[in-house]
């Protein structure tokens, strides 16, 4: 598998697994971009309640389309902020994306997620560099990396609570004026 510098340079801005200053503020940039109109459709804000603060967190995530569901993946692995940080609110986030959307991500266990990874790669090209794996490699390959690189599948957010909504400024936990699924 090729790498160039452009590959060696996203590594350090990720070293360890976690982004380096000038990583925080390239992400905050492009999490701006990834929710307007101007970017590919399949790149998107996550917002997320940060577990210790609860204000809320944003993330650039790039969406794996895959057998007709959506998927978020961690580049970074398992201690990436973001992926801790739905772990602690029990999945409920909010897309954005020319509007914000509700949903809930639930975990796909390590043993169905190798195929999701490869599109992952096909269609994240700024992950490529984070993973072992060249995007054209076998599934099998994927399969003995998998348990290292979280994966959400996006489904609904249920309301919380017996007809209340799921989060501020949403009804049935889709967003004021957001596009639906």
């Amino acid at each position: 598998m090729r790498r160039g510098p452009y590959s060696a340079v996203r590594r350090r801005l990720y070293r360890g697994g976690r982004p380096r200053p000038v990583a925080r503020r390239i992400d905050r940039l492009t999490a701006a971009w990834h929710a307007g109109a101007l970017s590919p459709g399949n790149w998107v804000t996550l917002e997320v309640p940060g577990r210790r603060s609860g204000r809320t967190i944003t993330f650039p995530v790039v969406v794996a389309d895959y057998r007709g569901a959506g998927y978020l993946v961690s580049m970074l692995g398992q201690n990436a902020n973001w992926v801790r940080n739905v772990r602690a609110a029990d999945g409920r986030a909010v897309l954005r994306k020319r509007g914000r959307r509700a949903v809930r991500l639930h975990e796909v266990g390590p043993a169905d997620r190798a195929p999701i990874l490869r599109r992952y790669l096909e269609v994240a090209p700024g992950a490529r560099p984070h993973f072992p794996v060249d995007r054209h490699a076998p599934v099998a390959d994927f399969a003995r990396i998998a348990a290292r690189y979280p994966v959400f599948r996006l489904g609904p957010r249920e309301p919380r609570g017996p007809g209340g909504p799921s989060l501020p400024g949403t009804r049935d936990g889709r967003a004021h004026g957001a596009a639906g699924p």
